[in-house]
């Protein structure tokens, strides 16, 4: 059994078993918190004639009761979390079985103006994204999207480093991303940054310590009060005052109080995201790199985060009705938790979308984690700078059932282009996504599917589907020459390792020939490196002309009235053709 698949049924199992513990406990302190409110409430009772008594009775009972209330949070936030890993590592063992179309499928990241994310099953159902994915939020799915379309040939090495050490924390993963599953984002993150950064003060600074000595002169009136030197009406009326001057500000705090509602949640956990990404020991350059950029501030982005979401919880307390009118009627509370909160954003809302960010990398980079995690026997490519582009052995699809996936070599060199040949269904369309993919995933960092690859890094750009566009007004064929034309226009810029599948379709096929063997003439002639597949044989005949050119097929044959493939990558051109047998075993024509 795989160790990735053990590791997740054990992790599965004791966190089944730590929910079950602490629904346990959260049961008792909710008895305890009733108890406490009966107890109390009848305390309060037997003393009443003594207000004085009733009152510190009251008291404790309060602050008993919110110590439990306390326990209790706390015990619900760790049940919820440990049933986000139980959720987890459900969802990996899914996934390892093959159900995973059900997942986010990225489809809004496909783009048929970049250079190969249309092509190669990238984004969509089924796609490599699909499968891959475990962000927690869009701006994490962004960040992973965007690295698989980077093109970014430089660094490699660094990125896989990052890689390989986030599949040995895979612990420290999964808590991470149930940590984050746990963010109730009411408010996407761009928009919280926007608050943050157009916000404007008006709480002016005298004013806090306006709310200290209002509160002092309340607490030196119900001081007096209970020493019987002044009557407990003037600590009453005094509360008409403090309700006054609240209602100066009213409607602004409540503007602000309601931004505030909004966000507290995604700020506490983000705290707890950032407190992780501090605490852990990172190796690699890029994730050491990452982690200062959080520390970069003489307190931690983690405290700074926990602060703020203290002061909007503070600000969140106005919507208890006794809060909000002794509250603000004794304490100014209104005024001076608003002040707190704006003298937050006034210090650090410039530094919030940089934190956010750091966050969304982690989460992004935890999915390519994972991703190693799960497939440890594929291998990182080894970078060379030597004249091989590709030299893999054992290469596939990783998509593909690894117990039925039919894997081959390849070898190709700086300059070198490749013809393949083939009957139809025979593995060409597969092959060409197996090896866009295997540059996808080593320039990004990861490990390919093969036993071994040596990998001299280049950008992709293909061609593999094109479609006609109605609300353009454009046809197939002037949709396949602009692309041709995207192609030309990028190679003369810097080299590409170019992929094309049976171009010049929307023609006839005489003109098809003459002008596929010029547009490869022309590749060659360019220094071009890559791969073409088609069924027209006649291209392979440049080969003869040109020794850039090498010609390979896949196979197809006829064994006992059955069609055969043994998707083999081989040297040679095809001589096997199966349409014309498969429309008579279909009984389409006679």
């Amino acid at each position: 059994m795989d160790h990735s698949i053990t590791f997740y049924k054990n992790q599965l199992e004791k966190h089944i078993i730590k929910v079950s513990t602490l629904k346990k406990q959260l049961l008792t302190y909710s008895l305890l918190r009733l108890i406490t409110f009966l107890v109390t409430g009848f305390a309060i009772y037997i003393v009443l004639p003594n207000w004085q008594t009733a009152i510190a009775t009251g008291v404790l009972g309060i602050a008993i009761f919110i110590f439990l209330l306390s326990k209790y949070t706390n015990k619900k936030a760790k049940r919820e979390l440990h049933k986000s890993l139980v959720t987890i590592n459900e969802e990996e063992l899914k996934i390892a079985s093959g159900d995973f179309h059900h997942r986010q499928s990225g489809e809004q990241f496909q783009d048929p103006l970049h250079f190969y994310s249309l092509d190669i099953d990238l984004f969509g159902k089924g796609s490599f994204f699909q499968y891959i994915n475990r962000t927690s939020s869009s701006e994490s799915e962004s960040q992973l999207a965007n690295a698989l379309k980077a093109n970014n040939v430089s660094d490699i090495e660094n990125r896989q480093e990052a890689i390989n050490e986030l599949s040995h924390k895979t612990e420290w993963t999964q808590l991470y991303t149930a940590t984050a599953r746990l963010i109730k984002t009411e408010t996407p993150a761009h928009t919280v940054i926007n608050w943050l950064k157009t916000h404007k003060t008006f709480i002016p600074k005298p004013m806090l310590f306006a709310t200290w000595l209002f509160a002092s002169i309340s607490v030196i009136l119900l001081g007096l009060a209970i020493l019987k030197v002044l009557g407990i009406s003037y600590f009453g009326y005094w509360i008409f005052a403090g309700l006054g001057i609240t209602g100066i500000y009213f409607k602004k705090v409540n503007i602000l109080a309601l931004n505030a509602d909004k966000t507290k949640e995604t700020f506490r956990q983000y705290a707890s995201l950032l407190l992780q990404i501090e605490n852990a020991t990172f190796t690699s350059k890029v994730l050491q790199s990452k982690q200062q950029q959080i520390n970069s501030e003489n307190t931690k982005a983690s405290q700074i985060f926990a602060e703020f979401s203290k002061c909007l919880d503070a600000l969140d307390n106005r919507n208890n009705l006794f809060g909000a009118i002794l509250g603000n009627g004794y304490l100014l509370l209104d005024i001076r938790n608003a002040y707190r909160v704006e003298h937050w954003i006034s210090n650090y809302a410039d530094k919030v979308d940089d934190w956010f960010q750091m966050v969304s990398f982690f989460d992004a980079y935890n999915s390519l984690g994972n991703y190693a995690f799960n497939h440890q026997t594929h291998t990182y490519p080894e970078i060379s700078k030597e004249n091989v582009v590709i030299d893999a052995k054992g290469l596939g699809h990783p998509l593909l059932d690894k117990t039925k996936r039919i894997n081959s070599d390849l070898n190709i060199h700086n300059q070198e282009f490749f013809i393949v040949t083939g009957a139809n269904m025979a593995g060409k369309s597969t092959f060409l996504r197996t090896v866009s993919l295997h540059i996808v995933m080593a320039n990004v960092g990861l490990p390919v599917c093969a036993t071994s690859s040596i990998y001299s890094p280049v950008k992709l750009i293909t061609s593999m589907r094109t479609s006609d566009s109605l609300t353009d007004d454009s046809s197939y064929f002037f949709s396949e020459l602009t692309r041709l034309k995207f192609i030309v226009d990028a190679i003369d810029k810097e080299p590409y390792f170019i992929i094309l599948d049976e171009i010049l379709k929307g023609t006839n096929s005489t003109d098809k020939a003459i002008g596929s063997r010029k547009f490869v003439e022309k590749l060659v002639a360019g220094n071009a490196t890559g791969i073409i597949a088609t069924h027209d044989l006649s291209l392979c005949e440049i080969s003869q002309e040109l020794n850039e050119v090498k010609n390979y097929y896949f196979d197809a044959e006829i064994v006992n009235d059955e069609l055969y493939f043994d998707y083999k990558f081989k040297k040679g051109i095809c001589q096997n053709m199966n349409a014309s047998f498969l429309l008579k075993k279909m009984k389409i024509v006679d």
